[in-house]
């Protein structure tokens, strides 16, 4: 499932995706549970990880699904006490009532279901992602 190291933690596919492209940035620092727990320096580097994944996962969403509208980022930490952060395509083609708030909103199965889970289907996107992640990083790194 990992996209890609990075200097913060991995880039990884979400094992759901019902919303094609959803990624997790996992951190690789021991025992950080909260952004708060990172050094400063650490910190920064999360976050610029965590916005050169989201312009990996725009950029191969996009590229795959002209309906693609945009990226949500969010870091939750109530139930794995490990930090990390969520990355979700949201697409013009999601329900009315669901398009517009969080993606929480989805029903319960839509996280469990077989039907969403990650499989063979899904390499185009994580492909693209990989791709368009590699390319970024090489930028931002060298100019870092």
């Amino acid at each position: 499932m990992v996209i890609a190291a990075m200097r913060s933690g991995y880039a990884v596919i979400g094992d759901t995706q019902f919303l094609p492209g959803y990624c997790v940035l996992l951190s690789d620092r021991p025992g950080a549970d909260h952004l708060t727990d990172l050094s400063r320096p650490d910190r920064a580097q999360f976050l610029v990880d965590l916005g050169l994944l989201g312009e990996a996962v725009m950029a191969a969403c996009n590229g795959l699904d002209p309906s693609f509208r945009r990226v949500n980022y969010e870091i939750l930490g109530n139930r794995d006490h490990q930090l990390h952060a969520h990355l979700f395509p949201r697409y013009g083609w999601e329900d009315d009532e669901l398009i517009e708030g969080p993606v929480w909103r989805y029903p319960r199965d839509r996280w469990t279901s077989p039907r969403d889970a990650y499989g063979e289907e899904h390499e185009p996107v994580r492909d693209a992602i990989s791709t368009e992640l590699t390319r970024i990083m090489a930028a931002a790194y060298g100019a870092i």
